[in-house]
């Protein structure tokens, strides 16, 4: 059996794998020396089953998600930064309430200068009743001075740079990079997508949070199934693989699923 190199650079730095998305990276990857890539029984079927059950796109984050929250109209600089807050907002937030919150603060016009000029009250009252809204009034009055002094007034192009800024996870500037820059830098993952990679065990053993599962499932998840993988997966947590009594007998997946309540 090929053995793969002891002194591979790449392995060491898992923790910050992200630059690969910025192009050569990614193909230089691949060209490296591996052994037999572990991947999780069925999982092709089961992601069949899924994008089926998600066919109709009628779940809450297709409705109201991030990529819906942005004036689509608003020059691109805006746009990044739309996408920055709603995706600050949207931690532990309800899409419904998310969404309701940045048409709030769109109606006063959504730029980088209208939230600086804004006061601490009257952002909460707008963001009111989005998850943990007081740290959140804070760490964007934070992160906007931040993209204001700066990057000129957007937002960063790396995921480093990303989770620098105050309120900003790895989920978050995963999904920066793909909705705003167009640029697939690694797999968004959220309670919903760790849930559900973890019943279905597309992880090698049970991960404890989401960045574990983010680096288990890049580790063996074909490249152009990354930006797919997080919509994919939230709308069906949302609706069917529930956190709790999720619906197993409307699942196409009941037979091949590990967690699969089977009546």
């Amino acid at each position: 059996p090929a053995t793969i190199p002891k002194r591979s650079k790449r392995t060491k730095s898992v923790a910050i794998a992200y630059e690969s998305g910025q192009g050569d990276g990614a193909e230089q990857g691949t060209s490296e020396p591996q052994g037999p890539c572990w991947e999780p029984r069925n999982w092709r079927q089961q992601l069949e089953n899924i994008r089926e059950m998600r066919r109709s796109r009628d779940a809450p984050v297709d409705e109201m998600g991030v990529q819906k929250c942005f004036d689509s109209s608003a020059p691109p600089q805006v746009m990044r930064y739309q996408v920055l807050l709603s995706l600050m907002l949207s931690s532990q937030t309800k899409d419904q309430v998310t969404s309701a919150a940045m048409l709030r603060l769109r109606q006063h016009g959504l730029t980088i200068d209208s939230v600086l000029q804004m006061d601490d009250a009257a952002l909460g009252q707008m963001i009111y009743p989005v998850g943990f809204w007081r740290n959140k009034v804070k760490y964007i009055k934070q992160t906007t001075a931040i993209l204001k002094q700066k990057y000129g007034g957007d937002i960063p192009r790396t995921v480093e740079e990303l989770v620098q800024l105050p309120g900003v996870g790895p989920k978050m500037a995963h999904l920066a990079m793909n909705i705003a820059w167009d640029s697939v830098s690694g797999i968004a993952v959220d309670t919903h997508v760790h849930r559900i990679t973890n019943r279905l065990k597309w992880v090698k053993k049970e991960t404890k949070n989401p960045e574990q599962t983010r680096v288990a499932l890049e580790d063996w998840l074909p490249r152009d199934l990354w930006s797919e993988i997080n919509w994919l997966l939230v709308g069906f947590g949302q609706q069917t693989c529930l956190p709790v009594n999720p619906r197993c007998a409307q699942c196409l997946n009941q037979d091949i699923c590990p967690a699969a309540k089977r009546h």
